[in-house]
């Protein structure tokens, strides 16, 4: 496992010049025109899952990769490694609900994480809930669960072959024994308890028509938002609020920390919410449609719910704060200039979240440079209290709850896999004690190893970018280039914090590589401007955020064009897209996985009509003509110099992934395919692997992980010019 050998194995080779790829046929008949602009859309068909040709098509293009994949020697060694440094124990948070605790764990190799149940943080856990005993291959995931507020019932959505799809069901805690009913047609619901302990609000999809289990590609329409009393079917389940009139609106339902108001959250396009609230004071039960007043009418900005003493609301929200504050609504009064501000609005740092705890306490987590800061605030004041001592890195989760005064959350970084901290309100200082802390499973690991740096460099517009760029220390001062890894994503006001990966650590530790990850514009790492800078018509910023990078990676010595190899995933797979197609000449290799690549009917999709307010509508002539300029289907081209050759490429994505369609993978790769075919220039080969019983991410088991990463690492070690592999 540690020996080292050069890439120059058997079956491995570099450069693959006799691929033949499948002729996909093109409709020349499917032509239209928008504003003005003709458009032939002539992989049209392969929008069609079910269509025998649309199967066919997949099978032809796996019958080409896998084998791609699977004859290199290296390949099997890869897998071991790779499961070897997988199999360690991992936790989640501990959270609190009536008189147990819970967590998460996952022993190492487990296809899908099991939730322990404690009498005290120092009794002995028994196994609660184990969702890999629902299916033999752990494609069966558990993707939502909340609890009851006595702790006496666990509501829980379990989601299959990696669908957004799922369903609803709900155990007693006691005997561990299941309700009969099981709700249907969920996806992206919360589960909203009642205090009464009767039942909850979920949002869902009643009239949604043929497959609804993630392989359908239409659209998703008319959520609505419904009561569920326990031990009932869900025939009976009683409409609360509905909008007919706009079917694009998802709602989300959330209950104040007293009980007495339901509050629900309306969006539509990612560009701000509505709020609105229920009065459910003296409802001794829910029947009919509930009185609905509205405190937020118009989607401008964002609110999210944080607590609330009597009438008064606290949110958290970027209006009039580009980088977050805490304002208080009075629902007697809830104008706006009659709003209170009880935390201003940070100068350079980005309220991430806030929760309250023990009764009178905000903790608020803010974002600086890209790295996590916690701090505790006072309820009454906004006044500081105290703050958590954090090293550089990220908080991955977080529990807290304003009926207890502990909290746990957990840490990690580039090289530190999780630390879980347990603090209590009651303790004098503000000094957590260490709870848990993960073991990696690789002899000899020592974080002084390595070298985590944060670079800012210059994009195209001079326009400072921060990267994180991680690498092994050498026994030299002097920096030689290596195989490096840059992942991007720049998109819906994501923040892409400095979290702990076995993929990146497996790329360092296998090639001696370099793993960067650039904070491009379009995420939230600095605020609601940061976003904007990269959104709607400001989105090839992120591009050029993105080839920046790669031309400040190999201008400083981490790497040259023939180690670099480029990867997104959903908006960065759109990256990867746009970026190949605009410079093919600045990377080795590039991995793109379930993007978005035909920017002109994405929105006619699924739930992609939600993406408008990031990408724009393409019915609209401006939005239109800026799409078209770097939709990755629309932009592909013939290489016509060695310059403009397009780096060996690997498309992935999956059956039943109903986020993004396999549409967009499907078409880009045919068109690719079809303007390398006969391309003299073109020696880099063109893939697309299409994965069976998976989704866009969430939920995947441990084994598809796995196999999709020891893919990547083969592809990886295939196309580029890697001179050490340690195996």
């Amino acid at each position: 496992m540690s020996s080292e050998s050069s890439n120059n194995l058997e079956g491995c080779d570099v450069k693959v010049s006799n691929l033949k790829y499948p002729v996909a046929r093109k409709d020349e008949s499917v032509v239209e025109t928008h504003h003005g602009v003709e458009i032939k859309d002539v992989y049209r068909w392969l929008e069609d899952p079910d269509s025998e040709e649309t199967k066919k098509f997949i099978e032809e293009q796996n019958k080409i990769s896998q084998p791609f994949l699977e004859s290199c020697d290296a390949r099997p060694k890869i897998s071991e490694k790779l499961t070897k440094l997988w199999n360690f124990e991992k936790y989640g948070c501990p959270m609190k609900y009536g008189k147990y605790y819970y967590f998460h764990k996952n022993t190492g190799l487990q296809n899908q994480s099991a939730i322990y149940q404690q009498d005290s943080l120092d009794g002995e856990p028994r196994l609660f809930f184990d969702p890999n005993a629902l299916s033999s291959d752990g494609t069966i995931a558990l993707v939502k669960k909340s609890f009851s507020h006595d702790g006496k019932y666990m509501a829980y959505g379990l989601s299959e072959n990696g669908s957004d799809w799922f369903k609803i069901h709900i155990r007693d805690v006691e005997t561990g024994r299941d309700f009969e009913e099981i709700l249907e047609k969920l996806k992206f619901s919360e589960i909203t308890w009642t205090k009464d302990n009767k039942g909850f609000f979920y949002s869902c999809y009643p009239n949604q028509e043929g497959a609804a289990d993630g392989s359908e590609t239409n659209a998703t329409e008319n959520e609505k938002l419904y009561y569920h009393y326990l031990g009932r079917a869900q025939e009976a389940d009683i409409l609360v609020a509905e909008y007919p009139e706009e079917p694009n609106w998802q709602v989300v339902s959330e209950i104040s920390d007293c009980g007495k108001y339901l509050l629900i959250f309306i969006d539509k396009d990612f560009q701000g919410v509505l709020v609105h609230y229920a009065d459910l004071e003296g409802q001794t039960e829910i029947s009919s449609k509930l009185e609905v007043k509205k405190i937020i009418d118009k989607f401008e900005f964002e609110y999210s719910y944080i607590t609330n003493t009597g009438s008064k609301m606290y949110f958290r929200t970027n209006n009039g704060a580009a980088n977050y504050r805490i304002v208080v609504i009075d629902l007697e009064n809830p104008t706006e200039d009659n709003w209170q501000t009880l935390v201003p609005e940070h100068a350079s740092d980005v309220l991430h979240w806030a929760q309250c705890v023990d009764g009178n306490k905000l903790v608020l987590h803010y974002v600086h440079d890209v790295k996590s800061l916690l701090q505790v605030n006072s309820l009454e004041t906004g006044e500081l209290l105290g703050v958590f001592d954090l090293d550089i890195g990220n908080i991955d989760a977080f529990w807290g709850d304003k009926s207890e005064s502990e909290l746990f959350y957990k840490f990690s970084s580039y090289l530190t896999p999780g630390i879980i901290y347990h603090f209590d309100f009651k303790w004098k200082n503000f000094s957590p004690k260490v709870l848990r802390s993960t073991k990696l499973n690789l002899e000899g690991f020592s974080p002084s190893d390595y070298r985590v740096e944060q670079v800012f460099y210059e994009s195209k517009d001079s326009t400072k970018i921060p990267m994180f760029v991680v690498y092994k220390n050498s026994n030299t001062e002097q920096r030689t280039p290596r195989p490096c890894f840059l992942y991007g994503y720049g998109g819906f006001n994501s923040i892409m914090n400095p979290s702990f990966s076995i993929k990146n650590l497996m790329f360092i530790e296998t090639f001696d590589g370099v793993v960067a990850h650039p904070n491009l514009r379009g995420g939230g790492e600095y605020g609601e401007k940061w976003h904007r800078a990269g959104r709607l018509l400001n989105k090839q910023n992120v591009f050029d955020d993105f080839q920046a990078a790669a031309e400040f990676l190999i201008a400083k010595n981490y790497t040259t064009k023939d180690r670099l190899v480029i990867k997104g995933i959903s908006n960065g797979g759109l990256l990867v897209g746009a970026c190949i197609n605009q410079r093919p000449d600045l990377f080795g290799a590039a991995v793109a996985q379930v993007g978005v690549m035909d920017m002109l009917r994405y929105h006619k999709f699924t739930i992609g009509y939600i993406w408008c307010s990031e990408y724009g509508d393409p019915d609209e002539k401006e939005h239109f003509e800026n799409l078209l300029k770097y939709s990755p289907l629309h932009n592909v081209r013939t290489p016509k110099s060695a310059e403009e050759e397009y780096p060996s490429t690997l498309v992935i994505t999956a059956d039943h992934d109903d986020r993004v369609s396999p549409l967009h993978s499907l078409k880009f790769v045919a068109a690719l395919q079809e303007a390398v075919r006969n391309s003299e220039y073109q020696k880099n080969p063109i893939l697309l692997r299409v994965y069976s019983k998976a989704g866009h991410g969430e939920g995947k088991p441990t084994s598809k992980i796995i196999e999709e990463a020891t893919d990547v690492l083969t592809f990886i070690l295939r196309s580029l010019n890697i001179d050490k592999v340690n195996l």
